[in-house]
């Protein structure tokens, strides 16, 4: 059924997707308006409606978290290059607004990034997107395939969810110093836990890269393991922030209506590109379900 909100709805979600696309340009009021749709005067109050946050936040706050994953996750990211990828012309505003929202200078951020500061002063966005930015998914969006038996290298998780972060970036050192690039190697995810009823204490996380080689000591922590061959429900979701609500709609609506019953293996994913490779708009994940 179609409401009045619903084309309203639509015209922020495109302002949203917009200003995924166009981190280096003009973000303004009259530029956000017109694509809106809408008026400018009446725009900025419209837009905190729907997503609880001013319209300059929020593309600050964008700005700044796509900054932050290029400057923690790539490997010798330039500040200054960094800056004008997001929209800064000058480093130093752009390093005062990067304090401003993180608590830490860009450099120092690369270095040690205070991941719980980051995730927290996040949340408005984070809060706004999740509004906004869900896709619909069908049951004809869900494939049923035979998977092979994946060995991979594993690092294990265990912790807060919000500075999984970190551990990341282990992995990720340990990727460039193996010769494993994720060009070259399937990235995967294993959810042991659903951090929405686990204590953030008892989260568990697996990281994985496929690989047949033999796994040397290394002080990451990095091991051999597997992930299982055997029927899984695939579902790809677009944008990060679509894979919670894919992973929901498997539970929720897909499985009861597939008739399938589940194997012992936990839900998992391929990450097929990621932050920093692409911008998360544009991030790819296949979610797999296991099935028996």
């Amino acid at each position: 059924m179609t409401t009045r909100q619903d084309p309203y709805h639509a015209r922020m979600k495109r302002v949203l997707s917009y200003i995924d696309r166009h981190l280096e340009d003009d973000l303004g009021l009259d530029t956000l308006s017109a694509v809106a749709a809408l008026s400018k005067y009446h725009f900025h109050r419209q837009f905190r409606g729907y997503c609880g946050i001013s319209v300059h936040r929020y593309v600050q706050l964008v700005r700044m978290k796509r900054a932050g994953q290029v400057l923690a996750f790539k490997d010798e990211a330039s500040v200054t290059e960094t800056a004008l990828d997001v929209g800064y012309d000058a480093p130093d505003a752009f390093a005062r607004a990067f304090r401003k929202s993180f608590g830490q200078l860009p450099s120092a951020f690369r270095d040690t990034p205070d991941w719980e500061v980051w995730f927290a002063s996040l949340w408005p966005l984070t809060n706004a997107r999740s509004k906004l930015m869900k896709t619909a998914y069908s049951l004809a969006d869900v494939n049923i395939i035979d998977v092979p038996e994946t060995p991979v290298a594993v690092l294990q998780y265990r912790g807060n969810p919000a500075l999984v972060a970190e551990t990341i970036q282990k992995f990720i050192a340990w990727r460039r110093a193996a010769g494993l690039s994720a060009a070259s190697s399937a990235t995967y995810n294993v959810f042991h836990s659903d951090s929405d009823i686990t204590p953030p204490d008892e989260f568990r996380l697996d990281i994985c890269a496929a690989t047949d080689r033999k796994i040397e000591m290394n002080d990451q922590g990095v091991e051999a393991g597997v992930l299982p061959a055997g029927l899984c429900a695939v579902l790809r979701a677009i944008g990060a922030e679509n894979v919670e609500p894919a992973i929901e709609f498997l539970y929720r609506d897909w499985l009861p209506a597939s008739g399938e019953a589940l194997r012992d293996f936990p839900l998992y994913c391929q990450r097929v590109s990621f932050v920093p490779m692409v911008p998360e708009h544009k991030a790819i994940t296949d979610i797999f379900l296991p099935l028996v």
